[in-house]
């Protein structure tokens, strides 16, 4: 039964995030932003709201395992799953900005949220404010050097025609599935990890991470099918980004979140690290700039190795 409101919760953010880019992304083309404003900010924000309103929800029903872990765990999903996937359906090309902004600010995300859990094992108020203050600086900047980001190409220029009774319906449904999925999807985490013998923080690295990165697979997935070339490197990582920056900031600004579980920082940010510079490695070697087939195989097989070393300490 546990499984059973896990998989609703699923399938809700989904629809959620579908209909929350939708209508976000409609409303902002009616209000005349750019495709690079609407990339960077609101699609940004829409694909991350499944992470953010899942971890909103496990602080606030004292369970910041889930809360942590369901970010570390994207992150990684985001590499190894979603990256790995999509690699071995087609190639993958690095862009320049890869090695100039994108991984670096990545990085630096990644290792002062190390550094904050390391600290005392807790990220208060004041650390969640520092994140989101962080991230707003990179938006800032990735907008003022008009480099082309998140999504910027894959956005549809139709959504312009929507009619304002039909954006209003998108955000009821998006509200709805987002609000109802967080939670049942939550429920079912706490409960399932309970009957298995398994702590939260194993389910939500994993099942709970893999469920909230599902829009991130499905958009890159129908690309590399439709042959497009708007998905790149740089929209995962950046997708990583924002997921430190307003998922962990807003909750913790929200309410503190306390890291009770030592394997968060001895065994799963460790993993989000080794992920994050080995993205690094294979968009370099041997053959720069391209990510395939080979490669995509090995991040897939390196995350089945995350996931069963996971469940099975």
């Amino acid at each position: 039964m546990h499984l059973l409101w896990m998989f609703i919760g699923f399938i809700l953010l989904v629809i959620g995030g579908e209909f929350i880019i939708r209508s976000s992304v409609a409303l902002s083309l009616k209000l005349n932003l750019s495709k690079l404003v609407i990339g960077m900010t609101v699609v940004a924000f829409a694909t991350s709201l499944p992470e953010l309103i899942v971890s909103i929800n496990a602080a606030i029903n004292d369970s910041p395992s889930i809360a942590i872990n369901n970010v570390i765990g994207s992150n990684i999903a985001n590499i190894g799953l979603v990256l790995g996937l999509t690699c071995i359906i087609g190639n993958m090309y690095v862009e320049k900005s890869f090695y100039k902004i994108d991984w670096p600010v990545m990085f630096i995300f990644s290792i002062i949220l190390y550094v904050i859990i390391a600290r005392d094992n807790i990220i208060d108020q004041y650390d969640g404010i520092v994140l989101f203050s962080l991230l707003i600086i990179f938006i800032i900047f990735i907008l003022r050097s008009s480099l082309k980001t998140y999504q910027q190409d894959s956005i549809d220029n139709n959504l312009i025609h929507s009619t304002n009774f039909k954006i209003i319906l998108w955000l009821i449904i998006a509200s709805l599935s987002l609000y109802y999925g967080a939670e049942w999807l939550v429920y079912g985490a706490i409960n399932f990890a309970e009957q298995i013998g398994v702590s939260e923080a194993v389910i939500s690295v994993s099942i709970v991470a893999i469920g909230t990165s599902i829009p991130e697979l499905a958009t890159s997935l129908l690309a590399i099918v439709k042959n497009e070339k708007g998905i790149s490197l740089g929209n995962l990582i950046g997708s990583n980004i924002f997921n430190i920056g307003s998922v962990l900031g807003i909750t913790s600004i929200i309410k503190p979140i306390v890291v009770d579980d030592t394997e968060i920082l001895s065994r799963d940010i460790i993993w989000m690290l080794v992920f994050a510079v080995l993205v690094l490695l294979i968009a370099i070697f041997p053959k720069k700039n391209v990510i395939g087939k080979i490669k995509g195989f090995f991040l897939l097989f390196l995350y089945s190795i995350f996931i069963l070393l996971a469940f099975a300490s």
